[in-house]
């Protein structure tokens, strides 16, 4: 592909899960398996949200958008892998790794806003509890649940057009399994300062915005339990928010486990693409169990939706 510039690239070539043909099809199987569950686990809990009228609140409301977003998330990027697994061409053309790259930038900041929402909606059930009900109305709900879908697919198209208006000449090839934004800018021949300057301003500070409105909300939520007098009342107050933070940890947690740790030669490519489906595919499959397993109140929704 050396010599070549944007008008004459047709198709980029996703790296593999691993260079060892032997294990194509295992790993077809195991990711096959964990995106049927994904799917499961996220309709169930869309499913229980929609019929039970008892989960027909503001915090409910916002985890049936996460769970959306669980669902969408994954089949961005998993449906590809399993066929190039299945088959082995690894190709995908100049126009599929844009949407792709699009749809995964535009779901994952999504995520990272409607976390921070339902960070501020706990605050607000928690630390002020008599006015909740008021603040947190059926359009407010809309409103904000709008807003952070709004604002993570504004924020894609920014950095796909930013991405993609790049000359590559280097090579076709993306070291990853799907198209991200790192890996693709990096097979660019022009000045990749614009790119890389859009993602330190633009998702920094929007990143940071986000994570500090959740680190503040659960400082307060966290404040506010430990005034409670008795130890039913704390209980109480921490199994509303405890599924939703951890949740939280274990995004956050995997997102930089993902995109932040050190570069080094212990560091192989195999092994950074394995890491990075703990946070594009793994995660997507527990969430709705920790809801589940955390959560009476879903638990018991989800029960009596499949005994009918």
């Amino acid at each position: 592909m050396d010599g070549y510039n944007l008008t004459t690239v047709t198709h980029f070539v996703l790296a593999g899960l691993s260079d060892l043909p032997e294990v194509r099809y295992p790993l077809f199987v195991v990711f096959a398996v964990t995106y049927q569950v994904t799917l499961v686990g996220n309709g169930a809990i869309l499913l229980a949200i929609g019929m039970e009228k008892t989960l027909q609140t503001p915090m409910y409301y916002f985890l049936a958008n996460l769970s959306l977003l669980d669902i969408f998330c994954p089949s961005a990027t998993v449906p590809k892998m399993l066929d190039n697994l299945l088959t082995g061409n690894h190709s995908i053309s100049f126009l599929g790794c844009a949407l792709q790259l699009y749809f995964l930038v535009a779901l994952a900041g999504t995520e990272v806003f409607l976390l921070a929402v339902m960070a501020y909606d706990r605050y607000m059930a928690i630390c002020f509890p008599l006015r909740y009900a008021l603040i947190m109305t059926k359009a407010r709900c809309a409103q904000l649940a709008a807003g952070t879908w709004e604002a993570g697919f504004l924020n894609s198209l920014l950095h796909t057009m930013s991405t993609f208006r790049l000359s590559f000449c280097k090579s076709n090839r993306v070291n990853q399994y799907y198209c991200d934004i790192p890996q693709v800018v990096a097979l660019s021949c022009s000045s990749t300062y614009t790119a890389e300057m859009l993602v330190l301003v633009v998702a920094g500070i929007s990143g940071i915005g986000a994570f500090l409105t959740t680190f503040i909300s659960y400082i307060s939520i966290i404040s506010t339990i430990l005034k409670i007098q008795s130890v039913e009342g704390k209980r109480k107050a921490f199994s509303t928010c405890a599924s939703h933070l951890l949740v939280v940890c274990l995004f956050y947690g995997t997102a930089i486990f993902t995109y932040v740790h050190p570069s080094s030669s212990h560091h192989s490519p195999d092994r950074d693409r394995l890491i990075a489906m703990l946070y594009g595919v793994v995660t997507p499959m527990l969430n709705p169990m920790i809801y589940s397993l955390r959560n009476t109140e879903v638990k018991g929704a989800l029960g009596r939706v499949l005994c009918h």
